[in-house]
């Protein structure tokens, strides 16, 4: 499982994260907690982080990778 750091603020945020997102891994592989002070997303899928990071700076938004 990794975790990421976004910049997302709201559902709307999340829809545009997932436009994106959703194109490389399952929507069931992935969740967003916009109410976390990071905004985590936490990916379960078996990918690299770096699909994951491409995905999300595409749909327009910051992210980075919690250790």
């Amino acid at each position: 499982m990794m975790k990421f750091k976004t910049n997302a603020k709201c559902g709307a945020c999340e829809a545009a994260i997932a436009h994106k997102l959703n194109q490389v891994i399952s929507g069931s592989d992935w969740s967003l907690d916009l109410d976390s002070d990071d905004k985590v997303l936490t990916v379960k899928a078996d990918i690299p982080a770096s699909e994951v990071i491409s995905a999300v700076e595409d749909a327009g938004f910051r992210i980075k990778a919690i250790d």
